[in-house]
């Protein structure tokens, strides 16, 4: 999220109290309420573009070319066109494809300019729509940002830095919102993510809150009148969940300790696979496309499952998972969590898009299949691995924590305190795992 650094000078910074009484501050939420509904619209189209790529590239074109039905092998070739356009974005448009996931989940690099915005789209578009093991948060903060910015800096060419920023920020805002589920939600990401606190928290925080809520109600009109649905995280049927026993608190400990070690595993080989992607960029990631699409087909082949559990994000593939969970024996959830273990760190390392969602999805895996072990059940093993995993990923707690329990709705209330503890305990041993980052 774009945030506006303060120049050194010899004066007092401005009270943020006096700022937000001011007239200026006004004029700037009546600003931000009108930047969301254009961004919350772009954002909307984006992702309806996604949703109908997707069936149209793994469904529609084997039919249309005689094929019964969707081939074993068919991700191969697709994912490595999916390479092959995100290694072209990468390397020679401008802004390297927007946000480069292995390190994280970060917001703090400001919006990207006009000028790299279609470099942001296309990489995304490819790595999304061709299946590949990342989600769409990270481009559509990145789009809203610079469609925000670039809309005041049209109106303005001499628009003040910080205004830009905070812009740039409400446009992330509105953007992201929705997807969550919840503009709360994605309020606490920005703000955890971003790394911002005190009184410039609010400052920035109420004109993005704006704009999220005006999002949020652009998302649902379009979605009604469009009848493609809004594309909000949400899990319709949760099944009932269970007062937390002691026996579950120990499970806690154990998911907590298991997602750090997987998490960080999955992020090692992430780091180090993105040095020989850097270096040839185009074939390399039309290799880890293939890594993939070679997992996906391997897992479908041994399990008898659909190779769309290891595609894709995830994102939209959770609630039908959750509710199909019996149909999953031990064997099939062990392959899942290792084959889209893999195909997240081949994605992480060469493609663009967000860790969130497939940090959701594996953590999720991970949690059912412990619920099998006695002494834990399905809907706090699928909550606890689910911030357990996040917060190993997006070293965001705070975060991770509210994406675990507002998805289950009120049934994450119950479980809400067993996801703290494993988060708790992820974040830590993940950050005493990690090594400190090397001086440039």
């Amino acid at each position: 999220m774009p945030v506006a650094k303060a120049e050194p000078t010899d004066a007092s910074p401005p009270d943020p109290l006096t700022i937000l009484r001011s007239r200026s501050y006004v004029v700037l939420l009546v600003m931000a309420a009108l930047v969301g509904v254009p961004v919350s619209a772009a954002a909307f189209g984006f992702l309806a573009l996604v949703a109908e790529l997707q069936p149209i590239l793994y469904t529609d074109l084997p039919k249309a070319l005689g094929f019964r039905g969707t081939p074993s092998w068919w991700p191969l070739p697709l994912l490595a066109v999916g390479g092959l356009l995100v290694g072209l974005t990468v390397q020679y448009l401008p802004g390297r494809g927007g946000h480069e996931p292995s390190g994280g989940f970060k917001a703090d690099a400001g919006a990207p300019t006009p000028v790299e915005l279609p470099g942001v789209f296309f990489a995304a578009l490819a790595t999304l729509a061709f299946g590949a093991v990342l989600g769409p948060e990270a481009p559509l903060i990145a789009l809203g940002g610079g469609l925000a910015a670039g809309a005041v800096r049209l109106v303005k060419r001499d628009a003040p830095e910080r205004v830009t920023a905070m812009m740039g920020a409400a446009g992330s805002f509105a953007a992201i919102s929705s997807l969550l589920g919840s503009p709360l939600l994605g309020a606490f990401l920005l703000m955890e993510a971003s790394g911002l606190g005190g009184a410039t928290l609010a400052l920035v925080l109420v004109p993005g809150l704006l704009a999220a809520g005006i999002g949020a109600l652009i998302f649902v009109g379009l979605g009604s009148w469009t009848g493609l649905g809004t594309y909000s995280l949400a899990l319709p049927d949760v099944p009932e969940a269970s007062t937390p026993t002691v026996a579950e608190f120990g499970w806690a400990v154990v998911i907590g300790l298991s997602a750090a070690v997987v998490g960080v595993g999955i992020r090692w080989l992430a780091v180090r696979l993105k040095t020989h992607v850097e270096r040839r960029r185009v074939p390399a990631t039309m290799v880890m496309g293939l890594a993939v699409a070679g997992l996906a087909i391997g897992y479908a082949e041994s399990t008898g499952k659909s190779a769309t559990d290891v595609l894709y994000s995830g994102q939209s593939a959770l609630g039908p998972f959750l509710a199909h969970s019996t149909a999953y024996s031990i064997g099939a959830l062990l392959l899942l969590v290792l084959c889209k273990g893999l195909a997240y760190c081949a994605s992480l390392c060469s493609f663009r898009g967000g860790p969130v969602f497939p940090s959701m999805f594996v953590g999720a895996a991970g949690g059912i299949l412990l619920s099998h072990l006695p002494g834990l059940s399905l809907v706090a093993g699928f909550a606890m691995g689910i911030g357990a995993m996040s917060a190993v990923m997006l070293r965001l707690p705070l975060v991770s924590v509210l994406l675990a329990t507002l998805l289950l709705g009120s049934q994450g209330l119950t479980v809400m305190p067993l996801v703290i503890v494993s988060v708790v305990v992820s974040h830590v041993l993940s950050a005493r795992l990690t090594p400190p980052p090397r001086p440039e």
